[in-house]
This record gives structure tokens, C-alpha cells and sequence, in this order.
């Protein structure tokens, strides 16, 4: 039984309107969201290093997330995240500075 995480980070993306054409979907947008602030707690300062290490932990969030598609190329992280209106792009890898990365 795949349990979605309802954690006060994704409860407070919910809120974000999701740009992108239904058609072209293949990931959730909190699945986004999650993946991609995991990976920068954790040091990811770029879309590749965010795939990497999505790609590294891929086991763990499939199960924990239910994933259907595997993990999101660096390039679609890119795409859906400029997609977002401009406001909410704001989320950027220096926002979590101060942050210490860590392994889990």
C-alpha cells in the first residue's frame, strides 16, 4: 500500500496551480515539488544533481510516493519549474541556505 506524504512542505505547495498541459503530465506536481526540495536538502544545487539524486534514491521514493514513471529528467525538472508562474518560482536553491545538507 503506497502512502502519499502529507507533510506541512507539501501541504503548503498544494496551492500551486500546475502549468502544464494534463496530456503531458506523468508526474504530480507535489511529487515535483517533493522530490526536487528532498534532493536540495541534501545538496543538489542544480536540475542534474536533482535527477541524480532522485535517479540514486529512486527505490525509496517510488514506494513512498507510488511513482508510476521513475524519476523526472533534469531537463523536465527545468521545464515544469519555469513553467510556474513567477512568483512561486521564487523557490530556488538559495532559499535553503543555511540548510545542512544530510544523508538518509
Amino acid at each position: 500500500m503506497t502512502v502519499k506524504p502529507t507533510s506541512s512542505i507539501i501541504h503548503h505547495f498544494s496551492t500551486i496551480e500546475d502549468p502544464r498541459v494534463n496530456r503531458q503530465k506523468r508526474h504530480q506536481l507535489q511529487d515535483i515539488f517533493f522530490i526536487s526540495i528532498y534532493a536540495m536538502i541534501c545538496g543538489a544545487d542544480n536540475w542534474v544533481a536533482i535527477e541524480e539524486f532522485g535517479l540514486a534514491k529512486e527505490e525509496w521514493f517510488t514506494e513512498l510516493l507510488g511513482l508510476e514513471n521513475g524519476i523526472l529528467s533534469h531537463d523536465t525538472f527545468g521545464e515544469v519549474y519555469a513553467a510556474i508562474d513567477t512568483c512561486w518560482r521564487r523557490l530556488k536553491i538559495d532559499h535553503l541556505e543555511g540548510f545542512v545538507p544530510i544523508e538518509f
